[in-house]
């Protein structure tokens, strides 16, 4: 594959409640462990949510980009991508995604079409499918 665009961030400090920034400076972030893994949580972000946004508008791209090549109209469109982290039965640490697709004004059968199309184009699901377990929902 030949990259037709390379993303650059670092981070620096303590890890989780260290910091990071984009090579060009448009994303930079304070961090902080979430209080539900025993940090202190607030006002800073972290990277379970940095990867969920990231998810969310790659997905919602895949799937204009899947409905539009079948002439279908979306309007009103939402992706919601929930990232949990956990421990691995194995040691170490593993990720859960849950997507949630909001497709108003299609039938069931259309909008669930779609989104199964969308999570074989989205490079975010073709980057973790077989090593995140991915759950597709319906709102």
């Amino acid at each position: 594959m030949s990259a037709l665009y390379t993303a650059s961030a670092t981070a620096t400090g303590d890890g989780r409640n260290g910091h990071v920034r984009s090579s060009d400076g448009v994303l930079e972030f304070d961090l902080a462990v979430p209080k539900e893994m025993g940090g202190p949580g607030g006002a800073l972000t972290n990277p379970e949510q940095l990867f969920a946004a990231g998810y969310a508008a790659c997905f919602h791209s895949a799937l204009k980009l899947v409905a539009g090549k079948q002439k279908i109209t979306l309007t009103d469109t939402a992706i919601t991508v929930d990232v949990g982290i956990g421990a691995l039965p194995s040691g170490g640490f593993g990720l859960t995604v849950t997507i949630e697709a909001e497709l108003p004004g299609l039938d069931e059968t259309t909008a669930r079409g779609i989104l199964d199309a969308a999570h074989q184009v989205c490079p975010y699901s073709n980057a973790t499918r077989g090593n995140v377990e991915v759950t597709l929902n319906l709102a």
